[in-house]
């Protein structure tokens, strides 16, 4: 299943891979399995095991097929990193989003020490950004892991963000991302925990992406932070 996303960071998404297990408090209230079983009883194919890690080899060619360069989240309703996800098959997205040096691919993961362990067998090609997901300051060595790729930009995603990070350490971090949490059961986040971010991105000389504020129903709570929007990219500008 790939669409024209509604996240506000990419363009659309890739799912060569969907399903996924939990593996951190980030995970509690995942997005997408709601999103999966939702598919599931209207019986879209690709989710007829629900959110069971699935390989969904027919996807694999559709970048190639995309002639229009594109922003693609790879994987949103899955981790490509997953351990249920054979190495040769990661062997294999990586040689799609290769070809289709046109696009720029994203990926995120949680799983930040096996691709630290994949990345000896699998050069990332210059078109692909490798990030992390960090919830909560127990979370940070991710970065640490992240910073010792070579990936040409590496970002962070703090979202849901459920907790501060005091001593958040931006050294070779090309964008940083925060969200809050949405949907049922969402757990709150503090201003001071954002703009405590935010102000590092700006010292650092960061792009900074504020997603949204979160919350059951998020688009109340909009994504305005002290009286203005932030869309920063990388290779963009960046302005306070």
């Amino acid at each position: 299943m790939a669409i024209n996303s509604g996240i506000e960071w990419t363009e659309t998404t890739w799912n060569p891979v969907t399903g996924c297990t939990k593996i951190s408090p980030g995970c509690k209230n995942c997005y997408a399995e709601r999103m999966a079983y939702r598919l599931q009883a209207m019986g879209q194919p690709n989710y007829r095991d629900g959110f069971k890690v699935t390989l969904q080899e027919r996807m694999l060619p559709l970048p190639l097929e995309w002639r229009k360069p594109r922003m693609i989240f790879v994987n949103s309703m899955s981790d490509l990193y997953h351990k249920d996800v054979p190495t040769p098959f990661i062997k294999k997205t990586f040689d799609v989003m290769r070809k289709a040096s046109w696009h720029t691919f994203q990926i995120l993961t949680k799983r930040s020490d096996r691709f630290r362990e994949i990345e000896e067998t699998i050069r990332i090609p210059k078109n692909v950004w490798l990030g992390v997901n960090v919830e909560n300051e127990d979370y940070l060595f991710r970065i640490d892991d992240l910073r010792a790729t070579h990936a040409p930009v590496k970002f962070l995603s703090l979202e849901p963000l459920i907790g501060p990070l005091p001593g958040l350490n931006l050294d070779g971090i090309d964008w940083v991302i925060v969200g809050g949490e949405s949907g049922p059961g969402a757990r709150p986040m503090q201003e001071e925990w954002v703009t405590d971010i935010r102000d590092i991105c700006l010292a650092s000389n960061v792009p900074f992406f504020f997603k949204q504020w979160g919350g059951v129903i998020k688009k109340r709570a909009g994504r305005v932070l002290e009286g203005r929007t932030w869309d920063q990219m990388p290779g963009l500008t960046v302005t306070v």
